[in-house]
Order: structure tokens, then sequence, then C-alpha cells
């Protein structure tokens, strides 16, 4: 059978085996696009100079036999050229910091010289080769360099050993897929099907083998996470994929992942999977500061970080955020580098969008530049996307950070002093020109070019700071800069400009991506195949135009396996949340109706509010006017913590003394992504249409919609608020033993463009008011308990996650 043939280039090889040293948190800052382009143009200057005998860009590759597979080593060697008979081989490094820092040459740019130095020399079967380390100061152009002369048999050792070190790693890789492989021959769905599983399972391999996108409307319960990982892990089986990227918006869908894929290992199957847990929840440190002076896991972390990798790759299967920090403590390495090495090297990545889409912090060693893989995208959750992607691909700059920064810095740089007053001049005539409390602009005007020279003169300060305290002083400012200035180079038909002037006072530019599927498109082309799914994707056509860019997009609406005789939905149609509304009687109404909800069967309740503010008035007139002893309460606060949180949960627990409602708002942390299954939660009261409040970019939304010929208004607010309701709705039935009650609370659910927005499995709604909601209630609890007294335990299947599994 012929061997594999393994690709690497010659500086990946070298960067990969041979990095050594600290970790520092400025590692890569320096390497912005200017840098960039700026060290090509001195490339090429430096190639014209050396004489018509100067061979520039010299593509090299060597192919090196081992007995399972061939490894193949390319590049381009920046040049060579013979002198008195010797053959030289030049690499050219341009760099900001001082020549005069450089004792020796940076051990991976020679180890990068030296590899082509040996390809060359055995093509040519040479006993000897010239090794030239060229580096070029930026600014000044100033040349250093470093030569060497390297025998034969020395080369051609340190060389084996390179490639010796590098085929460990992918020989066990090759081994480790056949093993993966061949253990999902006999795969099977590790469930009896529910109703509609089938088909979305389906849906999602063919997806996949057609290379295409499918966006899937699944309703909560029908366990979509299992059924679009087996899918996806049986395609990678079939060379279909090579890595399976969960991406999720919310810890809690991360841990349902985790859950599926440790189902199916149970099952039989063999794969690598790891959790990405974000850099500040995995840092040992009491403050995270990549500092190796005082960091002791940054300090010699390059030293030791291969070793742990291999080790833990080799030995694991799951790699949870336990697992990673006892290795990290082990080699006294970063616990979150770490994470990102293995991951290479995975076959299932759980991680939060951004290290997908985030173009400041995705995964470069999958997403970088021109680089493009066998990799299969499931997007849990993906109505969150939209949302998250604009803030993504979004980037503001404030006047007064900008002033603020000029005042610290005029003591150490006059020329960036000099700078940042130009830059915040811009910003004042913009505000003077401004009519009102934002303004949209035909485009951001000289800025980019202004901030493009203080990034540059910020980078060549940061590579020798004058002082640690500098560098404390810029570096939040510098990276605002860094981020406006790749947002800047985003900038297309789908963003609006605008200035505002913030509540406080602060004047701020934004660019402002008011549709971002096409910079999405640009990620997800990457890979081969994505599968959207959400429990709210509806109305489909939106979520295909904000999410992607393509036209042959399959869609799949899979219905609810739940028996609707379990659920009791109600529209109630005297009671109103519009602000023209809002007051004692309507608070009232709106409490009274709680009440009621809550008399007829106790248990545990939840109230959604689209606001702190409504919910506290309400709440205030609840307990003034229908507070009972035998019923608790418990409000959501703003920004709580995890374990506040997990407290808050832990109030709802089945079968209690009392009934507890739970007053919590709409699109927050207990609306969507949490199971209270069973008698954890039998009933639900959504007040309101989810709307979001006015504001300038809901009204910028709105205006650019509405001149694209699209509905402004469902695009900006209606349709964002029904998904904040259907989500929060969704809490209450989660698996096939749920029963409860939904209150939708708005007379204006009763419109059209609302009910043109409800699932398939809403079709039961009914309408009540304050006088007849009991009655209702009354009748189906008491259908209930007939179901139950006849043994009529519904049709559902034994999965043990509610939501997801």
């Amino acid at each position: 059978m012929e061997k594999p043939v393994i690709r690497i280039s010659v500086r990946n090889l070298v960067e990969f085996i041979l990095r050594s040293g600290d970790l520092t948190s400025r590692s890569g800052t320096a390497a912005d696009k200017e840098a960039m382009l700026k060290g090509s143009r001195f490339h090429r200057k430096i190639q014209k100079q050396m004489g018509s005998t100067y061979q520039a860009e010299v593509p090299l590759k060597k192919e090196s036999e081992y007995e399972d597979l061939i490894l193949c080593v390319e590049g381009r060697a920046d040049g060579i050229f013979a002198e008195n008979e010797t053959v030289c081989i030049d690499e050219i490094k341009g760099i900001y910091k001082s020549l005069d820092s450089l004792e020796e040459p940076v051990q991976v740019h020679r180890a990068q010289a030296l590899c082509y130095g040996w390809i060359y020399m055995e093509a040519h079967d040479l006993e000897r080769i010239d090794i030239q380390m060229t580096y070029g100061q930026l600014d000044t152009e100033e040349i250093r360099r470093f030569r060497e002369t390297i025998a034969r048999e020395k080369l051609e050792k340190w060389y084996q050993d390179l490639t010796d070190e590098y085929y460990k790693w992918v020989s066990y890789q090759l081994a480790w897929r056949k093993e993966r492989n061949a253990s999902m021959e006999t795969l099977e769905f590790p469930f009896p099907y529910r109703k509609g599983q089938r088909e979305m399972v389906a849906g999602v391999y063919h997806a996949i083998s057609e290379e295409a996108q499918i966006f899937i409307q699944a309703p909560t319960g029908i366990g979509k996470t299992m059924s679009a990982i087996f899918p996806a892990v049986r395609a990678v089986g079939q060379g279909k994929g090579e890595t399976v990227f969960y991406l999720t918006a919310r810890t809690i869908t991360r841990t349902v992942a985790e859950d599926a894929f440790s189902i199916l290992r149970g099952k039989g199957l063999h794969f690598k999977s790891i959790t990405i847990t974000a850099k500040e929840k995995m840092c040992f440190c009491d403050e995270m500061d990549c500092d190796p002076q005082k960091c002791p896991y940054a300090k010699g972390h390059y030293d030791r970080i291969n070793d742990a990798v291999y080790e833990l790759w080799t030995k694991e299967e799951a790699f949870d955020r336990e697992t990673i920090l006892a290795q990290a403590e082990k080699y006294s390495v970063c616990p979150f580098e770490i994470t990102l090495d293995l991951a290479v090297w995975m076959d299932g990545i759980v991680c939060d969008y951004n290290y997908v889409f985030d173009p400041n912090v995705y995964l470069k060693r999958f997403f970088g530049e021109n680089i493009k893989g066998k990799y299969l995208f499931l997007i849990d959750e993906a109505h969150n996307l939209v949302d998250r992607g604009r803030e993504m691909y979004s980037a503001s700059l404030c006047k007064e950070e900008i002033e603020s920064t000029r005042r610290f810095v005029r003591a150490h740089s006059s020329r960036l002093y000099r700078m940042l007053g130009k830059a915040a001049k811009q910003l004042e005539v913009l505000k003077e020109e401004s009519s009102s409390s934002w303004q949209v602009l035909e485009n951001a005007g000289t800025l980019p070019v202004t901030l493009l020279s203080i990034q540059g003169e910020m980078d060549k300060l940061l590579e020798e700071p004058p002082s640690q305290e500098f560098v404390d002083g810029i570096l939040e400012f510098y990276f605002a800069v860094r981020d406006f200035l790749n947002i800047a180079e985003l900038v297309d038909e789908n963003y609006v400009t605008y200035v505002s002037t913030d509540e406080d006072g602060k004047f701020r530019m934004k660019l402002f991506c008011v549709n971002p599927a096409a910079n999405l498109q640009r990620c997800l082309d990457r890979g081969v195949s994505t599968v959207f799914f959400s429990a709210t994707l509806l109305p489909l056509a939106y979520y295909r135009k904000m999410l992607s860019t393509r036209n042959e997009n399959f869609g799949m609406y899979v219905n609810s396996p739940f028996e609707e005789e379990k659920r009791c939905l109600l529209l109630c149609r005297d009671v109103s949340s519009r602000y023209t509304r809002r007051g004692y009687e309507e608070y009232r109404r709106i409490a009274e109706y709680i009440a009621r909800m809550s008399w007829k069967k106790k248990g545990n309740y939840m109230i959604f509010f689209p606001s702190y503010k409504l919910m506290e008035d309400v709440f205030e007139v609840y307990q003034e006017e229908f507070s009972a002893d035998w019923v608790d309460c418990i409000c959501q606060q703003a920004s709580m913590n995890e374990r506040e949180r997990e407290e808050f949960l832990r109030e709802f627990q089945a079968q209690g003394e009392k009934t507890l409602l739970g007053f919590c708002v709409m699109g927050g942390i207990f609306s969507e992504g949490i199971d209270l299954i069973g008698d954890r939660l039998i009933g639900v009261a959504v007040v309101g249409t989810g709307i979001p409040q006015i504001g300038c970019e809901r009204e910028i939304l709105k205006e650019y919609y509405d001149e694209k010929g699209e509905p402004g208004f469902d695009y900006a607010y209606r349709y964002p608020g029904m998904n904040k309701v259907l989500q929060a709705a969704g809490r209450v039935i989660r698996t096939r033993e749920d029963i409860g009650v939904i209150l939708l609370m708005d007379e204006r659910f009763m419109n059209r463009e609302y009910r043109m927005l409800f699932p398939r499995e809403w079709s039961s709604v009914k309408t009540c008011t304050i006088g007849t909601v009991e009655a209702s209630l009354k009748d189906f609890w008491e259908q209930v308990s007939e179901m139950e007294s006849c043994g009529n335990e519904g049709t559902g299947l034994e999965q043990e996650d509610g939501a997801d599994a």
C-alpha cells in the first residue's frame, strides 16, 4: 500500500520542534500586517542589491521515507549564491529592535537556514555549505550578518534528528486516526431515535457529504447535540472531514457537547476531543500577567511545552479543564497555551464562537491566512451568532481615551504625543459637526491613516520600551488601535460608520457591522461544511441572510417529538408591556396573572420580563398585594457571578415545600441554555414581546435594512425580540416527562406579525383574560392528572439529558 505523504513547511517545522524560552503577553503583537509588508519590501530590496548571481526565493523540497509514511519538508530559501566556489544559503529577517542587541542569530531563524542548507547540500552532493543570517532594521535599514560554514556530516545528523523528532508526532497521529476510523465502522446512534431525530441526523450527514451548509430549526428536547455530533463523527470516519468544531455561546452547552462525546466513547468510539476554556478561567495566577518575571509558568514555557503536550496527547482521549490543569501544573507550563497546542492534534474541539470567528482571538493554527482544512463546523444556538458576529466585527475608538493616552506618553515620546494630538483633533472636529447624540458618516475619513502611523510608532516603542510602566500604560490603548485598524480593513457595504456621544459624555467613532454574514462566511469557507442549529431559528430566511452569503444552503424544520397535551399555552390578550401602558394598573394586572398562575398548582415558576426596571416594578406590586406565606420569590440581579447563578438555580428543586417564583429578565443568563427538568419547573410567564429598547444602533439597523428594501423594524426589533420570547418559553418543556404551562402576556401576540413567528408546535395556543386564566389552567391540570392516573406517560424515548443528549 502506498505510504501517506505528510507535508510541512520548513518554518512550521523548526518553529514547532525548536521553540524555546519564555512565554510573553506580547508574543506576536508587532507582527502586524504593516510590519509584514515592510519586511517583504526589505527582503526584495536586499535581494536586488546582491547582484545577478544571487538566486532569490528558491523553492526547495526534501522527502524523508519512514516505515509508515513519507515526510515532505518544503519551503523557499530567501537567497542562494556562490562565493569563491562556496555555496551560501541566505536567510533574511526584518526586525524593529536595535541590531546591537543581537549577539547571535535567533535559534529558529538559523534553523530555517540550516534546513535549506541540508536540502540543497544533499541535492547537489556538497561536502560543506555556508549559512548566512541577514538581519535588517526596518526603520533605519541598517544590516547585520552572521555567517558560518557547516560540514556535511554535522548538518545531516542535525537535520535527521530534527525530522525524527517530528516523525514521532505524525506517526502517532497516523496510527491514532486508523484506530479512530476503525472504531466508527460499527458505531450506532446511542439511543432509540426520537421523533424527528433520525431526520436531523440524516440531514446533517447529507449536508456534510455535499460539503454544504444547513440551517436546522429543531425544538427544545429533540436531542440536537447528539443529532449533530453523531453524523459529524461518522463523516470523519469516512474521510469527509478531519476535525469537528462544536461551537457554542454558553458554558452549559459546552458541557452537553462533552457529554455527547463521552456517551459515544462508551459505545466504543475512539475520538480525542478537547474543550477550550477562556484564558482567565485557566490561569493559575491571582492576576493574569504573562510576564516571565511574574509568572513561573511563563518562564521557560517553551522549553517544556512539547514534552507536556506529547505525553498528555498520547495518554488521554478526553481533555477537559481539570485534566489540562493537572498536566500544566506537572510541567509548569501555561494551561491555556497547552490547551491551544493540544487542539492541533484533536479530532473534536468544543469552544466558544470567538475561537473561529473573532479576528482578534481566532485560532491562527487552524484559520491563519491562506489556511484551509477539512473542518466540520457545528454551530449550536446559532441565533446568538448574529449579535455576536456584529460585536466581533465592529470596533470603536474614544476621543477621551486618545487624550488620556496622549497625556501619559508626553514624558516618554514627543513624536507619539504629536501623533495622538492629531487623532484627537480629527475626532474633535467631527464632534463639533455632529448635530445630535449620534450621526452616520460616509466613512471614517483620514482617522485610520493617522492611527496606522500611531500604531507603527507604538510598535517601535514597545520593541525596546523605556520602562515597564510605559508598557502597562499604553498596552490597552495599543490593542484598541490595532482592533480598530483590523476592522477598518473589512469595512464595506455591510458596515455603517457613525459617531456618538455616550451617556457619560464620551465621544467615539464606531465601525458598526450591520450584517456579519460576509465576515462569518470567510471563516466558514476555511472548512468544508457547516451545520447551524437552534430551537429558535425563525424566520429561517432572516438567519440565512445574517449568517451566510451562500445561496445554496439547505434548510430543515424538525417537528417537536412531545405531546401537545402536556403543555398549556395561553395568550393573555388583556395585558401589555408597552411603554404607553406602563403604570400601577398594568403592573397590578401582570402581578395578578402571575399570582393566578401559581395558585392553581404548587411548584416552581419563572417569569421573564423585558427589562430589570419592569421586573422590579411588577415585583414590588406583587409583594404588596399578592404575596403569600406558601410562595417564595427570588429575583435575578444584574451582573451575577457564577456562584450567584448556581445558587439561584439550586432554589429550583423538585417537589419543594412551597411554590417558588423566579423573577428573571428575557435574553439573560436564565432565559436560555439552562435545564430545569421535570418538577424543577412547571410554568413560565413571558411578559412582553422582547423588543429591544430604542437606541442608536437599533435605529441604524432599521434604517439600513429599510433602504435595502427589507423589513427594517423586523430585522432591528421584532425578530430579535421574538427570539428572546421563544427561548424563555422553551425553558419549561425539556423532556418527555415534562409538563407545564406557558403564559404569553402581551396583547401584541394577537397580531399576525407575531403569530407568523410562532413555531409549529405552538399551533394549539389559546387566548385568555384575567377572568378566565384560572379556569383554563384548572382544566389543564385536571386533564394532566387524568392522564397520569391512566398511566399515560407519553411516547418519548430514553435520553437522559433533557435538552440535547
